[in-house]
């Protein structure tokens, strides 16, 4: 085994304290990447609100890594030491199912394993994520990160960026297509970011009229307050599609109602039950759909789409010592729109 430092659930006072890890000894086709940046996510936040230190499993978060190759196994043929290269939340999966066939491994029948919080496949070990200095893993679900990224602001492109390019993309949104999104918070301004980059006539729906100038510089062409009636009514059977990234339980019927004919409605925020009513979807036949991270070929495009718009996130970096005061400031919702540890004050004593 080998062992490096990161940031730890601690079960007494419900935070994340610094502690040795222990990493495993490389795979014929591991590569070993020291991480730089590892981004902050709602489910981070979860993670540790839920963690119960009696399961005796242990919990390091983090699933939005940049960083460099520091070392790879002898059967590894795509990086070599000195890559700078991205970690997203996906780390393994069988690689067999017809969903692992068809590029789709965040959707494997066996379920994949996550980048933390999951099941190694070989060991049996839970996996720890990446707010952490270290993070050990098969090149396959390794990506090259292009020169062109910032790699602090690049990291949450690896779940928040994949999370909305994965409906957009899927739904062949381009210049003759008029979207939404719901929310301006981490997903929301990327989901505008990749639409307006697309070519799209893209707008913003917010419950508060004050970042309508958050919008407009994110390239948004339009504005719409979703706590207006006489807005959302004159939005009405408008949009193609509608990005719904928003976080919290909510009714679906109001964003439904401003899908166009024949549109789609793509809830990738909230993750729980949702009540819909019939009647919203029957009349325009629209549709409800939702996406759940990306495969390996849709992350790795991503990435390059990003790359030739120079398009990364909107972040806020802070030294991965303040991890507690980020988790903190998410949960009040005190961020916009992403926040980014930097791993490298784990390097000392």
């Amino acid at each position: 085994m080998r062992t490096t430092t990161g940031w730890q659930a601690d079960g007494t006072t419900g935070e994340l304290r610094r502690a040795p890890l222990e990493r495993r000894d490389l795979r014929p086709d591991d590569i070993a990447v020291r991480v730089d940046y590892c981004g902050v996510c709602h489910t981070d936040l979860r993670a540790v609100a839920g963690h119960d230190p009696e399961a005796g499993r242990p919990l390091v978060p983090g699933h939005e890594c940049t960083g460099v190759v520091t070392e790879k196994g002898p059967a590894v043929t795509r990086f070599s030491v000195g890559d700078a290269v991205a970690v997203g939340n996906i780390v393994d999966s069988c690689g067999e199912c017809p969903m692992c066939d068809a590029g789709q491994e965040n959707f494997c029948h066996a379920f994949p394993t996550l980048t933390y919080g999951g099941v190694d496949r070989h060991d049996g070990s839970t996996t720890l994520g990446g707010y952490s200095r270290e993070y050990v893993v098969r090149e396959g679900f390794a990506y090259p990160l292009p020169a062109a990224l910032d790699p602090a602001a690049a990291a949450p492109l690896l779940c928040a960026g994949v999370t909305v390019w994965e409906p957009l993309h899927t739904l062949g949104v381009g210049p003759r297509t008029r979207v939404a999104v719901a929310g301006l918070g981490g997903l929301g301004h990327l989901a505008v970011k990749f639409a307006v980059a697309l070519g799209a006539d893209t707008s913003v729906i917010s419950r508060s009229p004050d970042k309508a100038d958050d919008a407009r510089r994110l390239g948004a062409h339009g504005f719409v307050v979703s706590t207006d009636p006489d807005r959302m009514t004159a939005a009405r059977d408008r949009f193609d599609v509608v990005i719904d990234t928003i976080s919290v339980p909510h009714d679906l019927g109001p964003y439904l109602r401003l899908v166009a004919m024949d549109g789609t409605l793509s809830q990738v925020g909230h993750i729980g039950p949702v009540t819909v009513e019939t009647m919203d979807l029957l009349v325009g036949r629209k549709k409800l759909s939702s996406a759940g991270s990306g495969g390996r070929p849709a992350t790795a495009a991503m990435l390059e789409f990003c790359a030739e718009h120079a398009l990364t996130a909107d972040i806020e970096l802070l030294a991965s010592a303040r991890v507690n005061e980020a988790l903190d400031r998410l949960h009040r919702n005190d961020v916009r729109h992403r926040f980014v540890l930097d791993m490298s004050d784990l390097s000392g004593p």
